[in-house]
């Protein structure tokens, strides 16, 4: 019931941010987006990491929770109901993105104005568009690169293993093992509530976080990139 569902998430909630308060109470500075390499110790959880990195860098809403081994079989609304989020389109997944047609000289993303990956945060129910992603990156770069040289396609599985460290469906913009230049689709910034969930870096850990907060601590860029 609707009701349950909105119980258990303030309860989620609430657990997660007495979690965020005695982390918060532990020794932290800035932590860089791409810290998972680093910030990885042998003893701790995904869930400090990430929280580590996320506290340390001003992000105080958010939440994780573990779902069902087979929670991609179920349709959107279960997984909403089940995460207490505000509505399917609150669901998002995080995509590695490459550029094939990038110079040869362009194979890192030590340039996020004309980087060889990024990542890509879209909706669930909306439909990723690369085209407008192309355009994007040709304006960013005042068209004084070749139009034909942007190429945006799903990267390799393992190439988005390698960049992120996490696995397909765990895949989230925090704690990454590159700094990936990051583009958050416009839909999301405009959701209401803002507050939305992707994946938390394990297949069955989803993180809810603030909109905003996650805005300001990723700085991604934000483009219309869904759609016809």
């Amino acid at each position: 019931m609707e009701s349950f569902a909105d119980l258990e998430r303030l309860q989620t909630r609430i657990l997660q941010r007495i979690t965020n308060l005695e982390l918060s109470l532990l020794p932290t500075g800035d932590t860089p987006l791409s810290a998972a390499s680093t910030a990885v110790a042998d003893d701790t959880t995904t869930v400090d990491c990430l929280s580590s990195i996320l506290l340390g860098n001003g992000v105080r809403d958010f939440c994780f929770k573990r779902v069902a081994s087979d929670y991609y079989d179920w349709p959107l609304e279960a997984r909403r109901d089940v995460l207490g989020a505000a509505s399917v389109h609150h669901l998002c997944k995080s995509i590695v993105l490459v550029n094939t047609q990038a110079p040869s000289n362009i194979t890192d993303c030590s340039d996020r104005n004309n980087s060889k990956y990024y990542v890509v945060v879209v909706q669930y129910t909306a439909r990723f568009n690369a085209e407008t992603v192309k355009n994007f990156l040709y304006t960013l770069n005042d068209g004084k690169i070749a139009k034909k040289k942007f190429n945006m396609r799903l990267a390799p599985e393992e190439t988005s293993i390698k960049l992120t460290g996490f696995e397909h469906n765990g895949v989230t913009c925090v704690g990454m093992k590159t700094d990936i230049p990051v583009i958050l689709d416009e839909a999301i910034a405009k959701l209401s509530p803002d507050f939305f969930w992707l994946g938390g870096g394990e297949i069955d850990l989803k993180l809810g976080v603030r909109t905003s907060e996650f805005i300001k601590f990723v700085k991604p860029f934000i483009v219309n990139c869904s759609g016809a």
